[in-house]
């Protein structure tokens, strides 16, 4: 499966704020229109613990 390598500045940025926010992974990669794969893979990347979903 091929996941969305291709991350412009303003979708880090965007990435980071949603992720500071608390936002839950699956409703970042539906706001960034990306896998949650994708999504968890760059946060991971960058050392963001994203919010945990339950």
């Amino acid at each position: 499966m091929s996941i969305e390598t291709n991350w412009s500045l303003d979708a880090v940025q965007t990435l980071r704020s949603l992720a500071r926010e608390g936002m839950p992974v699956s409703v970042i990669s539906l706001r960034l229109k990306r896998p949650v794969e994708a999504v968890s893979a760059k946060l991971a990347e960058l050392g963001i613990t994203p919010k945990i979903e339950g």
